[in-house]
């Protein structure tokens, strides 16, 4: 207790030393009585996860669109794919039909929100891309050049980056974001992840907590590892993780593949209960429906890149008046954020939470938006020695 108040005292000075009542500090209980109360969302989350055994998929729905969805293969699996294609591809150009691709299509309209999996997945149309068309005889050379450099990577059973990727053939790519499209097709083609192609993005994501574990051999401590945006860099600064023991996760803003990876991870393996903490605004929501719901540019994948029943902590819309959050520090959302805002309420995950649609419709109607770093007007350390213990002893998330 006394360690606990000797903490919280930092916080009711402001940025020049002087003393200062900070907004809710007062209603904050002693860490251990807000541990406590944490304890049945522990519990509910265990025993959920413990009956993922018996979760749905598509398979045990009976669904008006028929639906596909990837699998992990193993190298030599995803070579014998490839191999088997341009066995394929050599037969019908040998019979003077020429060749093409039969490639799932990831456009809009053939995605599908199915609530019974609360994830978004990949409806089953494909359209095919003829090496003889003046249209798509480009994109049919890089998607068989994106698969011979996959069959080299199984071959060497070695690992490189998209960047590695483009840069293999840059006249033919031309620009990174064309490779990386058809990486993706190429996953759909063979059936496969995208990790099962030993092919990565860039690392992006980083992790601060009370989680020790061995990879490959080697010890990985998350208690020593290295900063990311000012949000995980004050709660790492703070060693929030051991006051309210957890495991902060970041991927300094849109979710990257590994990160999704590391966060189902956690979730289902330690069953763990995973809130999160986005900012105010139509992208900070983007952001947490990615990691619960997935993506509509990789929908083919959903089933092993979501984390189930994220919850919403903060920033929410609701709180800026909640904690009275300085007029200067709100922000005018853009005719762009508004008109976001507006498409993500006539989305089917928004539309199933109740919680999320009154929160988004509140900030669409008051045209602001607020950053994490808003609390920082009470505080370097609000964020840490306040707002979050307060939003955990009232179990205030949606």
């Amino acid at each position: 207790m006394a360690s606990d108040k000797k903490k919280r005292h930092r916080t009711d000075s402001d940025h020049d030393g002087a003393t200062t009542s900070l907004p809710h500090q007062k209603l904050l209980k002693p860490d251990s009585a807000i541990l406590s109360s944490l304890k049945s969302l522990s519990a509910a989350t265990s025993s959920s996860t413990s009956s993922t055994s018996k979760a749905l998929t598509l398979a045990d729905l009976s669904l008006s669109s028929t639906c596909r969805e990837v699998i992990d293969l193993s190298l030599s699996s995803v070579q014998s794919s490839i191999e088997s294609l341009a066995l394929s591809i050599t037969h019908s150009i040998l019979s003077g039909r020429g060749f093409s691709f039969s490639v799932p299509s990831r456009s809009a309209a053939n995605h599908l929100y199915v609530p019974e999996l609360d994830r978004i997945v990949l409806k089953d149309k494909s359209s095919l891309r003829p090496y003889s068309s003046v249209a798509t005889v480009r994109k049919a050379t890089v998607t068989a050049r994106i698969l011979q450099l996959i069959h080299q990577l199984c071959l060497k059973n070695i690992h490189v980056t998209k960047r590695d990727l483009f840069y293999t053939d840059v006249k033919l790519f031309q620009d990174q974001t064309q490779s990386d499209s058809v990486l993706d097709d190429v996953s759909c083609i063979l059936g496969c992840t995208r990790s099962s192609l030993n092919v990565v993005a860039a690392e992006k994501g980083v992790v601060v907590g009370r989680l020790i574990f061995s990879d490959n051999g080697d010890l990985i401590d998350c208690t020593k590892m290295g900063m990311g945006d000012a949000a995980y860099m004050r709660l790492a600064e703070d060693r929030f993780y051991n006051r309210f023991p957890c495991i902060i996760v970041t991927a300094k803003g849109q979710p990257d593949v590994a990160t999704r990876l590391f966060l189902r991870k956690m979730k289902m393996e330690l069953k763990l209960p995973v809130l999160a903490l986005v900012d105010s605004d139509p992208y900070g929501l983007k952001i947490l429906s990615v990691y619960g719901c997935g993506s509509k540019n990789m929908s083919y994948d959903s089933a092993n890149l979501t984390t189930p029943d994220i919850k919403w902590l903060g920033i929410r819309p609701s709180d800026l008046d909640k904690y009275k959050i300085p007029e200067q520090c709100r922000l005018p959302m853009t005719e762009q954020d508004i008109k976001t805002g507006k498409d993500m309420l006539e989305e089917d995950f928004v539309k199933k939470n109740p919680g999320w649609v009154e929160e988004l419709s509140l900030m669409v109607k008051t045209k602001q938006k607020a950053e994490i770093q808003a609390l920082s007007s009470f505080g370097f350390q609000y964020l840490s020695e306040v707002y979050l213990p307060l939003k955990l002893q009232q179990q205030d998330w949606l």
